[in-house]
């Protein structure tokens, strides 16, 4: 099996909520698409989950249907 790529997993992650790198790097990486700051407790709030699916919505499907 091969492994993800540290930007696959982000688009992993970010799109499906299930954690696939360390989660202070997808931190991270959420802060940066989003623009601003991001609390830890942030992410049980269905509402905001919709937002960071959004933001990797392009990457997870890119890579889906990828040849």
């Amino acid at each position: 099996m091969q492994k993800l790529t540290k930007e696959q997993a982000l688009a992993v992650t970010g799109y499906t909520g299930i954690t696939a790198l360390p989660f202070g790097d997808f931190h991270g990486d959420v802060e940066q698409r989003l623009g601003h700051p991001v609390w830890t407790h942030q992410f049980a709030d269905p509402e905001f989950m919709e937002k960071v699916k959004a933001a990797y919505r392009e990457d997870f499907l890119r890579m889906a249907y990828a040849d």
